[in-house]
């Protein structure tokens, strides 16, 4: 049950292109965004869909890939975990953020043909 502490999986859809950026020591970065909704029924009977934002990066060779074959409205699914940093803004506050670092990712739907 140990590999289960800290994972994360979701389906959905990038909400943009991949920024890729490189740190002092040469490591790749990939910073994007995924979509995951879901369709439900209110307590009045009406058809709602909920739409939640998750920021993800991915390092190194999933960077590779995400950089490659990602691209803003693509269907993918996802595995990685869940990691919290801090960070100083502008005015000097510090500020948490979560997002999922991705080390897995599976692009969904049907291949797009080699002559487009």
């Amino acid at each position: 049950m140990y590999a289960f502490k800290n994972r994360v999986q979701l389906i959905g859809n990038l909400g943009n292109k991949p920024e890729i950026k490189k740190t002092e020591n040469g490591k790749k970065l990939a910073q994007f965004s995924l979509a995951t909704s879901e369709n439900f029924r209110n307590s009045k009977g009406e058809s709602v869909k909920e739409t939640q934002w998750h920021r993800l990066i991915a390092w190194g060779k999933v960077a590779d890939v995400a950089e490659k074959y990602l691209d803003k409205g693509k269907a993918v699914a996802i595995e990685g975990k869940l990691v919290s940093r801090s960070y100083n803004d502008k005015e000097g506050k510090k500020k948490y953020i979560s997002e999922v670092q991705v080390n897995e990712v599976l692009l969904l739907g049907a291949k797009q043909s080699s002559t487009e």
